[in-house]
């Protein structure tokens, strides 16, 4: 990674990547996070006492220094952390008892801090997308009553499935997802609403997953802990099955299909499912964790107060039911471990050169995969302020399938951190593609969302957001193996170390974040939102505040 060491100045060519990130090294750190000694790094378990104590070994033998709170290595980040036991739910409709079975007909967790998830006989309410937004003169809600109702949304934006012609198509980003289909927004809104329950309704192609990483969580929830009158209202929040929530709709007289097209327009109004309630009465156990972000740094000279952040997230999903190979931990040694080796590459080659002139902090997120709570967390108590951090640049699983003649940028259009993408990969002979199913909101998937919403420009490397032109094998080869990655191993037991990874297109795109890092820290240039980006008028009301 000579080029990092060299600093270049923002507004310089870079020159060719000298590539010498060290695959071994990787596959080490790799190999260690993904061990079964580190029982799956799941926050509050044994496997994060010895997952956070690696880290600060590391990141001390690096040369780095403390950049948590008050000189520490670590932030605590306060979990609650719940999990239903078996219970009974059911829906109730006119043509009696409609199943409403734990991981076959619904997916639910709670984020109440309760004893039991208890909801008796609750009307039920199809609220289309469930989307609010005046901006876009969108309204699914129509000032409707959900106080103690059980709510079901479809997934995604309106204009999800929208065709050529429909007064929708474009108004949500076309085939782009924007924050309203996100079903952390559309449980957040129902809350809001103050509904006690909610659904949305499961198809792969619009959530980007099928049902078998829909259910992978066991029943288990995260979430910060909260004040008693910041507690969401929604005893109940998950999915429903595509064709257990056809077969609920039938119970009622109505037909889900043709409610999907009916609420595609701005029109739409919510719809009571005639004569049909939802009881549940689940056994929930819950507790505090106090999980831990490790923080380290190294300090800057002259512009020491600005920093730019690298980030990877070190948790993953823990125990869980043994796979074909009785593998029971869920060790994520792509999604993040291979994110983790990556940072500590940048971070060894930058401290192997001359001191940066603004400060350069390496994140290690807890509790990616329970909803981006650790970056959440810091991102709402940071120990360098939002309008101080120039960007933040994510690594969020790589390919590991060989050299690529192209980057895949996910978000295209929100930021100048992609033109700086395009000019550094140009110098590695590389071109770049654009996520090839921005409908899924990878954008708004890893932990650098939780910057974005606070205006800070973002620039996130996710191997999984389209398929890479491989040198061995083109865009075929590329798509065969995220389909064969996500199929199979994504958040499962086979998300493990393998022999047979090429390292060489994730050094690829280590070394362009390594290169964009260096010359931000070495640069007095602040990268900008472009015009149109939801986050341009957070960013610059915060340098405006900050300049005065």
């Amino acid at each position: 990674m000579k080029t990092i060491l060299l600093a270049l100045a923002a507004t310089a060519a870079a020159p060719a990547l000298a590539q010498n990130t060290d695959p071994a090294r990787i596959e080490q750190t790799v190999r260690t996070l993904a061990s079964d000694i580190f029982e799956g790094r799941a926050p509050g378990t044994a496997g994060e006492e010895r997952t956070i104590g690696y880290l600060i070994a590391r990141f001390q033998d690096l040369g780095l220094e403390p950049a948590g709170p008050d000189g520490q290595w670590t932030q605590t980040v306060p979990l609650l952390h719940t999990k239903l036991g078996a219970g009974a739910m059911r829906f109730d409709s006119p043509k009696g008892v409609v199943p409403a079975e734990q991981l076959k007909d619904v997916y639910v967790s709670t984020i109440r801090p309760d004893d039991a998830a208890k909801i008796a006989g609750a009307p039920v309410v199809f609220i289309g997308h469930g989307v609010k937004a005046p901006e876009r003169k969108w309204d699914d809600f129509k000032g409707a009553d959900l106080k103690g109702k059980v709510v079901i949304f479809l997934v995604n934006d309106p204009d999800f499935a929208a065709q050529p012609g429909e007064p929708v198509a474009g108004k949500f980003g076309g085939r782009t997802m924007t924050y309203y289909g996100r079903w952390t927004y559309k449980f957040e809104e129902a809350a809001r609403q103050g509904a006690v329950g909610a659904l949305i309704v499961h198809e792969s192609a619009g959530a980007g997953y099928g049902w078998n990483v829909v259910v992978s969580s066991g029943g288990e929830n995260y979430d910060i802990v909260r004040a008693p009158d910041k507690l969401s209202s929604l005893a109940l929040q998950g999915w429903i099955a595509g064709d257990a929530a056809t077969k609920l709709f039938a119970s009622a007289g109505l037909d889900l299909a043709k409610l999907q097209v009916a609420a595609r327009k701005a029109n739409f109004k919510p719809v009571p499912l005639p004569g049909v309630t939802f009881t549940a009465d689940v056994p929930v156990t819950h507790e505090q964790v106090d999980s831990r972000n490790v923080l380290a740094k190294i300090p800057g000279t002259t512009k020491a107060d600005e920093v730019v952040m690298i980030g990877a997230h070190w948790d993953a999903y823990g125990r869980g039911k043994p796979d074909a190979q009785g593998r029971v931990f869920r060790s994520g040694a792509n999604d993040d471990a291979l994110g983790i080796a990556g940072m500590f590459e940048i971070a060894r080659a930058m401290k192997a050169g001359p001191a940066p002139k603004r400060s350069v902090v390496f994140a290690a997120w807890t509790a990616e995969e329970r909803g981006l709570l650790g970056s959440e967390y810091y991102a709402a108590n940071p120990t360098v302020p939002a309008a101080k951090t120039v960007a933040n640049l994510a690594i969020d699983i790589l390919q590991t399938a060989g050299p690529a003649n192209d980057v895949v940028l996910v978000g295209k259009g929100q930021n100048s951190l992609e033109d700086d993408m395009a000019r550094v990969a140009a110098t590695q002979g590389r071109t770049v593609t654009p996520e090839s199913l921005p409908e899924r909101g990878l954008f708004y998937r890893a932990d650098h969302f939780s910057f974005a919403k606070r205006g800070v420009p973002t620039l996130l490397l996710m191997g999984i957001a389209g398929a890479s032109d491989l040198k061995t094998g083109g865009v075929a080869g590329g798509q065969a193996w995220i389909d064969a990655y996500t199929g199979q191993c994504y958040h499962q037991a086979c998300d493990a170390w393998s022999p047979e990874w090429n390292l060489a297109g994730a050094v690829q795109d280590i070394d362009l974040v390594g290169t964009i890092g260096a010359e931000l820290a070495n640069s007095d240039t602040w990268p900008t939102w472009k015009a149109g980006s939801e986050f341009k008028a957070i960013r610059d009301k915060s340098l405006s505040a900050t300049a005065k």
